[in-house]
């Protein structure tokens, strides 16, 4: 079995890819969604949140992930803090959750697999990659936010330039080239890897 590493700046639309790819048919581990669980029901992951941001993180025994976010986005030592905690965590139950599929491949869809460490132990990593403008603009619509707001989360990731030379393949989501046929391809693509035990 393949394990797939999905990755893309914010806003680059890499959760409509992992979408369709989830409607052909293949399990999806959503990392973000993930690390919201393991924050919910971890007791080692919520007792270091706790210690190192205080109960009050935590408001009738669910994060409250705006507030977290307040404190992390506004100071690199708390959200190094944060990462410390949630991306260990959040490497070692992908690793178990992969261990238990049984699909030709499986995809792991995380924005931070460089900067995290969670390319670790992926066979491929795919990059959704959209123009920086497009991706602010998309930020702004879904999330209600200013531009300062959605540049702060770009300039807390690597370079999407960067991120995409160190990806082995990349999906165009510029809302000119058609999305479902790039996935359709590398879909079929890797079920011929995955068949012939290659990458």
């Amino acid at each position: 079995m393949l394990r797939i590493g999905l990755t893309g700046g914010i806003g680059s639309g890499k959760s409509t890819v992992a979408g369709i790819f989830q409607s052909l048919g293949i399990p999806i581990y959503s990392s973000d969604v993930e690390a919201k669980r393991l924050m919910r029901e971890d007791a080692a992951v919520r007792q270091a949140i706790e210690t190192a941001f205080g109960k009050d993180v935590y408001v009738n025994d669910q994060p409250d992930t705006k507030r977290l976010a307040s404190i992390v986005f506004q100071d690199p030592t708390s959200l190094e803090k944060l990462n410390q905690i949630i991306h260990p965590a959040t490497i070692a139950d992908a690793k178990k959750w992969m261990s238990l599929q049984t699909a030709p491949y499986v995809v792991k869809e995380s924005a931070l697999i460089f900067e995290s460490g969670a390319g670790e132990g992926l066979d491929l990593i795919v990059c959704v990659y959209a123009p920086k403008s497009l991706r602010i603009q998309r930020v702004m619509q879904r999330e209600r936010v200013d531009r300062e707001t959605v540049l702060a989360r770009m300039n807390k990731q690597i370079d999407e330039e960067l991120k995409r030379r160190l990806c082995d393949r990349m999906i165009l989501n510029d809302e000119q080239q058609p999305l479902l046929q790039q996935v359709l391809k590398l879909h079929e693509e890797l079920l011929t890897l995955s068949k012939n035990g290659s990458v």
